[in-house]
């Protein structure tokens, strides 16, 4: 439904000293891919719907993801948190994976960046089914926006652990 989209999407910048040009450029494509095709669907329980399309900020608040979700008209539909928890290991893991995809892009022969892009991307689908299953009963998502949104906590992690740059 085209009532069922997100139409505006912001990382809570607030507290980042800076991202690296690679972190800007993921967090830019996520963001562009998101708002190009996404499928979100604001639940208030199992047969009652908020009316989209949405604005989204997500920010990391004491440790923990935060979803603030508003109408066009920036009133307030749904807020909550996350426990970051359960993401800090796939996160660590898909940070390791992705170094050693830039570096294999360097240097490694074909079939090697493969199977390491094939652990990326496996990597990166456990994360959004993470997602996907924690929002549940909150959020419905599709795959594709779910892939899209853990890029963008992801980058939200660096800044709330000023980890890689």
């Amino acid at each position: 439904m085209a009532n069922h989209k997100l139409v505006d999407v912001t990382l809570d910048e607030s507290t980042v000293v800076r991202w690296s040009a690679d972190v800007e450029h993921e967090r830019r494509i996520a963001i562009f891919d998101l708002l190009e095709e996404n499928s979100f669907e604001l639940l208030k329980s199992s047969d009652e719907r908020y009316e989209g399309p949405y604005k989204l900020t997500l920010a990391t608040i004491e440790g923990r993801l935060n979803f603030d979700v508003r109408s066009t008209d920036d009133a307030p539909l749904m807020n909550f948190r996350l426990a970051m928890t359960p993401f800090r290991r796939i996160i660590r893991e898909y940070f390791a994976i992705c170094d050693s995809y830039y570096e294999a892009i360097k240097t490694a022969s074909p079939s090697q960046i493969e199977a390491i892009d094939m652990g990326r991307r496996g990597l990166h689908n456990q994360g959004s089914e993470l997602l996907q299953e924690r929002l549940d009963g909150k959020i419905k998502v599709d795959t594709q926006t779910a892939r899209r949104l853990f890029t963008l906590v992801c980058v939200l992690h660096l800044k709330d652990n000023r980890g890689p740059r």
